[in-house]
């Protein structure tokens, strides 16, 4: 598949918003986590969208992957504010998402 490397960093990052999002619902503070959980559904939302776009080389591709990079990177910076694990390594899936985005962008 053409764009195979991209949309398995894209599929990685939407597992680990998910996951990141659903134990964040377990941490103590959990007003302390609201912003997290909306932007790893947010991410885990793009990164679904753009990967089905890129699976047919859809011609808005390029401008999704645009948003797709963008929302990564935030995604991450709001994960690694957190000391949980689950945090951490959504942040290390979204900085290798935005990464791959930025190479099909390149």
């Amino acid at each position: 598949m053409k764009n195979s490397k991209l949309i398995e960093a894209l599929n990685n990052c939407v597992a680990h918003c998910n996951y990141c999002a659903d134990a964040c619902l377990d941490e103590d503070n959990l007003k302390m986590m609201v912003t997290c959980i909306r932007t790893d559904r947010a991410c885990a939302e793009i990164c679904n969208a753009t990967a089905a776009l890129l699976a047919f080389d859809h011609a808005s591709a390029k401008a999704m992957v645009e948003q797709c990079r963008a929302i990564c990177k935030e995604c991450a910076e709001e994960c690694e504010k957190h000391d949980s694990q689950h945090c951490k390594d959504c942040a290390e899936a979204c900085k290798k998402c935005a990464e791959a985005c930025e190479a099909y962008l390149s």
